[in-house]
C-alpha cells in the first residue's frame, strides 16, 4: 500500500492536498474512481485512506480535527 509523503505540513493537511490533486487529476483524464474509508485507530487517531488506482494512507491526530 502506498503512502504518504514525508513534507511539509500535517497529515490532515497532506491528506486534503491529496484528495484535491486526485480529483484534479481525474477531471484532466475525463474519468475517475476513488474510494475513501476512514476508521478510529489507537489514541483516538483517525486512519484516512484513499484507494485512487493506488492507495494513500493517512494517520490523523484528533487535536488536527478541532480546528
Amino acid at each position: 500500500m502506498g503512502s504518504n509523503r514525508n513534507g511539509g505540513g500535517s497529515q490532515l493537511d497532506q491528506a486534503m492536498q491529496r484528495l484535491v490533486h486526485e480529483v484534479k487529476d481525474g477531471l484532466r483524464h475525463g474519468f475517475f474512481e476513488y474510494t475513501l474509508t476512514c476508521e478510529t485507530v489507537k489514541s483516538r487517531k483517525r486512519r484516512l485512506t484513499l484507494k485512487a488506482g493506488k492507495s494513500h494512507q493517512f494517520t490523523i491526530p484528533e487535536d488536527d480535527l478541532l480546528n
